[in-house]
């Protein structure tokens, strides 16, 4: 946001047209107020969105799809998983994930192995080239969102830096007891 409630980005027409309304400041809302929580709900959706259109393109910039990238970063972060693992926590079907990974194994970035305790289970593993692959991604990525962030006043970076704190909290899945 910047001054007076104008979004200081300049990206593509269609995403500023899509937040247009959810980015917009309220107007002079006294600062102990509390917002209405469907409008910054509102807002952070055409946020989010906005961010992670900018970001697939990054990944695009780099030569592959958010799509492998998502599934690497589930077996590098996670772990190895079966096909039907990576499937749910892609929320894809498995002919869909089946595909991905045959794709992915062709290129080098996943490999199958059986596994050691039921040897009808393929497990489905992450390779070196994959996890650099990942890495390079997040870091370029990081890089592009770092100086958007450095090119902010520094009281707005402070506030970045409490929003990501609060977002962090917000989405932090709930302790089971």
């Amino acid at each position: 946001m910047g001054k007076k409630g104008k979004s200081r980005h300049k990206g593509h027409a269609a995403d500023r047209a899509e937040v247009e309304g959810a980015a917009a400041s309220p107007a002079a809302v006294p600062a102990s107020a509390v917002p209405d929580a469907a409008q910054v709900a509102m807002r952070l959706n055409g946020s989010a969105i906005l961010l992670l259109r900018r970001l697939h393109r990054e990944d695009a910039a780099q030569g592959t799809s958010s799509t492998r990238l998502s599934a690497l970063s589930v077996l590098v972060l996670g772990g190895p998983r079966t096909l039907g693992q990576l499937a749910e926590a892609e929320g894809v079907t498995p002919p869909s994930m089946t595909r991905l990974v045959t794709a992915m194994e062709r290129d080098g970035l996943v490999a199958r192995s059986r596994s050691v305790s039921d040897g009808r289970l393929v497990i489905i593993s992450a390779t070196r080239v994959g996890a650099e692959l990942l890495h390079r991604g997040r870091d370029q990525r990081v890089a592009v969102l770092a100086g958007k962030v450095r090119a902010l006043p520094a009281a707005d970076q402070r506030c970045l830096d409490a929003a990501a704190g609060i977002l962090e909290e917000l989405l932090r899945p709930a302790r089971r007891s």
